[in-house]
């Protein structure tokens, strides 16, 4: 195995320092945080491992080449130097997808349409036939990059993204994206040994990450990625790297896991969704809002994406959920820790607690803070 290969996986701004940390922690002999992602370095081991394991990333990128371009035609040439029957053969698909930044090269589209060019019009010279192009499901995911005249290649390990773990086919209204619940954990400390609570979790992807975080489920562990059709798929390897990952898995947890939300819709699709992720008996939920819930179990962490305005929850309706979740923070968590997502810096202060933390992140298209507060285990009981 190639002990020499660098890699990029590209994530949420705002949470490179967490995804590094699972890089680190997966045994990369390198890494370095760039914004919006970590390059890393190993073997193949370690691009199969960040594949199966890295809960932040959004896709895992294989880097191929690097050169300098200036227009077009040294782009072609750039992409020729590579032997792509190393990578794919006549039979499999392929897709490029470009960004171009400060470069002669100025039209992203363009330059992935060169890119497609020089690696079919390579396959067509040596064999006399040419791969097809699939832009919804490629066996070959072509990356490329090209910033100051620099371009790179990459090989797209993941396929679709790696938020997308297999256990919710439904896309449901004002969804956390799981790989940035993911990340939001890490970056909350969670211990994944003491008991959490979200009291507006609505379909689930808080809990249903820590719950997989806790027992040892891989994030990838129900899906398929676009190296398992590569000729140069290490198959016992990877073998391996699944059948590790089985048998690590812990059946039972010590600590409570619970959610609450006012909308048995939301409720129905997060408890299909920890089904189908093999944690439903781990997490209990409760139809009820926020006001009104009452964990069975004194959480020690608090995580919650309530509505800020932008997805769902407009005007006074949208205040009241804010009053509602400050009451369940000062009345049911004394002594724990709270993480709150919030896009709308006004809305905070419905709370009536002061963040000890604010920690800038994207969720989606909106620019948001998670806001660290620790509860005070004196305080008083607020006034419904």
């Amino acid at each position: 195995m190639n002990p020499r290969i660098e890699y990029f996986a590209p994530c949420t701004l705002g949470l490179e320092l967490a995804l590094r940390g699972e890089i680190d922690d997966l045994g990369a002999s390198w890494s370095k945080e760039q914004r919006g992602g970590v390059s890393f370095g190993g073997d193949r081991r370690i691009g199969y491992l960040a594949n199966m394991w890295l809960r932040t990333a959004i896709r895992v990128q294989e880097k191929l080449f690097q050169g300098r371009v200036r227009d077009d035609k040294e782009l072609y040439a750039l992409v020729q130097r590579i032997d792509w029957s190393k990578y794919m053969t006549v039979s499999h698909t392929l897709a490029v997808d470009a960004s171009v930044r400060d470069s002669g090269i100025t039209h992203s589209q363009y330059a992935a349409l060169k890119v497609k060019d020089a690696v079919v019009d390579q396959f067509r010279d040596r064999e006399g036939k040419r791969p097809n192009v699939d832009t919804s499901e490629p066996d070959l995911p072509i990356k490329l990059v090209i910033i100051r005249n620099i371009a790179t290649i990459y090989r797209n390990m993941s396929g679709d993204s790696l938020h997308k773990r297999g256990w919710r086919p439904i896309q449901v209204k004002s969804p956390l994206n799981e790989a940035t619940a993911a990340g939001l954990l890490i970056m909350s400390g969670w211990d994944r040994e003491s008991p959490i609570v979200d009291p507006m979790c609505g379909s689930g992807t808080f809990l249903i990450e820590a719950a997989c975080m806790a027992t040892g489920r891989a994030p990838g562990r129900l899906r398929m990625f676009a190296f398992e059709t590569w000729p140069d798929l290490d198959v016992p390897l990877w073998a391996q790297i699944r059948a590790d990952e089985q048998e690590q898995i812990r059946g039972e947890l010590p600590f409570s896991i619970e959610g609450a939300d006012r909308h048995p819709g939301a409720l129905a699709i997060a408890r299909k969704a920890a089904s189908a992720a093999g944690v439903s008996d781990l997490i209990r939920f409760t139809e009820t809002d926020a006001r009104d819930f009452h964990p069975a179990v004194a959480p020690a962490h608090v995580v919650v994406n309530p509505p800020y305005g932008e997805r769902v929850g407009e005007g006074e309706e949208l205040l009241e959920s804010w009053t509602a979740l400050g009451n369940f923070l000062h009345n049911n968590c004394r002594g724990a820790i709270a993480h709150v997502l919030c896009g709308n810096p006004d809305l905070p202060r419905q709370l009536g607690l002061r963040s000890s933390r604010r920690m800038p992140v994207m969720n989606g298209p909106i620019d948001c803070r998670w806001l660290r507060y620790e509860i005070d285990r004196e305080r008083k009981l607020r006034r419904k």
